[in-house]
């Protein structure tokens, strides 16, 4: 019987599309201008309407809006159109007479004309594709990306329906030569792929990039989405869609440009160059985004590298309309002005007014975020804190999640004169067994911070910390202890850092990615890297096996990865077995793919290169020529400040090596104007250690115009003490050589840092520069010099010093615990005598 069902069903269809051709209504249809004509249509003619017709109906009142400026779309006045009902009846009655494609465009339609996700005609319609699906049924590819993405729109992320979608492009991704139709489908059926599946997408992806001239944008933007969701940051990926995105810079519009800026944060993806043709599109068009939906946007993309004037212009705008803002766009605008480090006090006054309306109606996360923004923003309204402590709490004792938890707990922490009360540790105990590293970590920091606090004024609550806080370092030692695989104990370490892991976990992490050395991969290599930058450690084992697995992989490894590696190798000044194999290799896999890197990238890999002491003729001539330099002052001006601080110091410092290790570059010293501006913004640099051992060589050496303090040598080294020796090992007098000595409350310059007190020195003198080296000069667990200080000892030894470095742990050790030991030190180093 029910094959008889469907032979009459399938009989049916090709009756009807046999008479197609000839049916006027259907060509009435499709002739329509206006949505009224259509409805005016199907009430003249509800008897005669089939499922064809009911399909092409519906179809046509979204073309007609399609065609429409968004603003002008009148999808509402359809919904709730008398005959827009009879059409939805209609299509649920004759379901299952449609074509199969036709359901498709039928559910595709109706989801643009904004009908609840959960309409019953929506349902209906996703319920029998989905049957005929299972009947393996072939849906043509661009059907199936469609129907992938009406499921997508209605959330059904991880639904059986979507799951059967996605089974089916795994055995059809072969064949799928259309970027915009793998696009679709891979951002719909992100959450139910496997790693195998994931790594066979992105590299179909790649390929259909790679093939195509043009692609649109949206198709990139999809892309995006699709990394997003399922937290891989592929640069190569997303290089390529950037790509795109600057070719299509003209018709990128605010929804755009805020979208694919959002996903390039959430990716941690940054590009000047997209930047600035942000900057330029949406500086020309800032008087037209007035609504608060288009203005949060604006706020959000252009406010964090807006010029000052644009910058003000932005800030005044928020304040007008602070009253319309809906609560997300609240959280935008105050995301944003911590982003711009803004202190505007009028604005943070407007915002933190009308928060009280909206505070009910944000979930827990979003409301911890409000939270660590206004404490950041330094927001003083105390009745705000007051409401949201009140929520948190009442977040906190209905929560079991142990992830919002310890989010909930650290940002308490935070609030001004917040005491831990009992509830707060009876919940953390709770649920410490089922937290990650991270989650800990948060929970660690809190209590620490309460610790202290609670020291001073509260004696019970302190007792509680510490009972609490040992067992927390037992749980995260198990965690540890329970490891089996770096990949995931790396992931968990991503965001763990602070007091509480260096001083508990610190050595027992190190010792457990020891105990998983041969799990490190040319894959997880950066991942490690980064966690190794992060904890200055210097582990000898593990650096050993980075070295060794990135030379065997150096193809595998996209080039922007391996400046991070070098990172790592460069600040930590270690050299693995086969150091000249690795710089050298990774020397010549960066000059062969400079094109990867962005202008301000080069600047940085320039400096890393220097401090190991390589200096590539094709990066150097590069980098300094003057048509990149003026683009890299372009970039700057959109670099978000610490970054722009840091690329402008890392050139200065690149500059300044090759002109010392590299004079047959010819490269000049460029830098004057740059340096005296640091030194003159530099607070008094005078500190009382440097005070205590000026008078202690004014006793070694007989008098205060022997030794100069706090100098600034050429090219702008600064040296805690300078003093001058002959050949018989006698202090020389800086006011015998008419040279002044330095005032102890700051640092004189002169015009030229390059002729100051360089008199010329006697036969058999020497210069002597003695440092006083921090704990920040050596790596965590080892006494050996980090790159920074070494290339400064180097330097200094080529400008003509003797360099007499003096490390925090020989100068503060016990044998050095009087003035007479420490006199005695001194002498011995200024005198070489061992």
């Amino acid at each position: 019987m029910l094959c008889l069902r469907q032979v009459c069903l399938f009989t049916l269809r090709h009756y009807q599309a046999r008479t197609l051709s000839s049916d006027l209504l259907l060509s009435q249809i499709n002739s329509c201008t206006h949505e009224d004509e259509v409805f005016s249509l199907v009430g003249r003619n509800k008897a005669r309407l089939s499922e064809k017709h009911v399909g092409i109906a519906l179809n046509m009142l979204w073309q007609l809006q399609k065609k429409r400026p968004h603003l002008l779309r009148t999808n509402e006045y359809i919904r709730n159109h008398s005959q827009f009902l009879t059409l939805c009846v209609l299509a649920e009655n004759k379901v299952e007479q449609m074509e199969d494609e036709a359901i498709v465009d039928t559910l595709y339609s109706i989801l643009r004309l904004n009908v609840e996700d959960h309409d019953s005609l929506a349902e209906v319609l996703v319920t029998e594709a989905w049957k005929r699906l299972e009947r393996q049924v072939l849906l043509s590819l661009p059907a199936l990306s469609k129907f992938a993405l009406c499921l997508y729109k209605q959330r059904r992320h991880i639904s059986p329906v979507i799951g059967k979608v996605a089974h089916i492009v795994d055995t059809k991704l072969d064949s799928i030569q259309d970027i915009r139709i793998l696009s679709v489908l891979m951002i719909s059926i992100s959450d139910v792929i496997s790693q195998s599946f994931q790594d066979r997408l992105v590299h179909k992806a790649e390929q259909l990039l790679e093939e195509k001239d043009e692609v649109h944008f949206n198709y990139a933007k999809r892309i995006l989405q699709f990394l997003q969701n399922v937290k891989l940051r592929y640069l190569p990926l997303v290089e390529k869609c950037n790509k795109i995105f600057l070719k299509s810079a003209s018709r990128l519009d605010i929804q755009s440009i805020s979208l694919i800026s959002g996903l390039y944060e959430q990716l941690g993806f940054d590009n000047a160059e997209f930047r600035l043709v942000a900057k330029q599109l949406l500086s020309e068009t800032i008087d037209d985004y007035y609504d608060p939906e288009t203005f949060t946007k604006l706020f959000f993309t252009l406010g964090p590298m807006a010029g000052s004037k644009v910058r003000e212009r932005l800030l005044v705008t928020a304040a007008h309309m602070a009253e319309e803002f809906s609560s997300h766009q609240v959280l935008v605008i105050l995301k944003t002005m911590q982003k711009m480090k803004c202190r505007n006090s009028h604005l943070l006054k407007k915002m933190a007014s009308i928060l009280h309306k909206h505070l009910d109606t944000y979930p827990v996360l979003q409301l911890v975020k409000l939270t660590q923004d206004l404490v950041l923003l330094h927001c003083h309204n105390l009745e705000l804190f007051a409401k949201l402590k009140m929520l948190l709490f009442g977040f906190l004792k209905s929560n079991v999640i142990p992830a919002e938890t310890a989010a909930i707990i650290r940002v308490l922490a935070m609030l001004p004169s917040f005491q831990v009360e009992e509830i707060i540790i009876n919940k953390a105990a709770a649920v410490l067994p089922q937290c990650s590293l991270h989650h800990l970590n948060c929970i660690a920091t809190a209590l620490v911070k309460w610790n202290h606090y609670s020291q001073l004024h509260w004696q019970n609550s302190s007792e509680l910390c510490v009972k609490l806080l040992q067992k927390l370092n037992d749980y995260g030692f198990q965690r540890l202890q329970k490891a089996n695989n770096l990949n995931l104990l790396l992931e968990e370490l991503t965001h763990v850092n602070g007091e509480w892991f260096e001083e508990v976990l610190s050595e027992e992490t190190m010792a457990m990615c020891q105990c998983l050395i041969d799990q490190i991969t040319w894959a997880n290599v950066l991942q490690l890297s980064f966690f190794l930058i992060k904890t200055n450690h210097r582990c000898p084992s593990l650096l050993d096996r980075i070295a060794s697995v990135t030379v065997e992989n150096i193809d595998k490894i996209y080039p922007f990865d391996i400046y991070f590696i070098l990172f790592l190798f460069s600040a930590l000044n270690y050299d693995p077995p086969a150091n000249e194999e690795f710089f050298e290799s990774c020397v010549q896999h960066l000059t062969s793919n400079l094109s990867c890197f962005e202008t301000y990238h080069l600047v940085l890999l320039g400096h890393v290169l220097a401090v190991a002491g390589y200096f590539p003729p094709v990066l150097i001539k590069r980098i300094f020529n003057v048509s990149f330099l003026s683009k890299l002052d372009a970039q700057l001006e959109v670099l978000p400040d610490a970054l722009k601080q840091r690329v402008r110091s890392c050139l200065m410092k690149l500059n300044r090596a090759v002109c010392l290790e590299c004079p047959e570059f010819h490269i000049p010293w460029f830098h004057e104007r740059y340096c005296q501006h640091v030194f003159r913004n530099c607070s008094s640099r005078i500190n009382p250690l440097r005070q205590h051992v000026h008078r202690m060589l004014t006793e070694i050496l007989g008098g205060s115009n022997y030794a100069r303090v706090s100098v600034l040598t050429p090219y702008y080294y600064e040296i805690d003490f300078e003093c001058i020796l002959d050949e018989n090992k006698k202090p020389l007098s800086y006011m015998a050589q008419n040279i002044p000595l330095d005032n102890v409350e700051g640092i004189h310059l002169k015009h030229d840092i390059k002729d100051e007190g360089r008199m010329v020195l006697p036969p058999g003198a020497q210069r002597i520069a003695l440092e006083f080296l921090d704990s920040k000069a050596f790596s965590k667990n080892s006494h050996h010099l980090k790159g920074e200080p070494a290339v400064k000892k180097r330097h200094l030894e080529m400008l003509g010093y003797r360099v007499v470095q003096i490390p925090h742990f020989e100068w503060n050790s016990m044998v050095l615990s009087t003035k007479g030991e420490q006199l005695e030190y001194l002498r011995k180093r200024l005198y070489g005598i061992q």
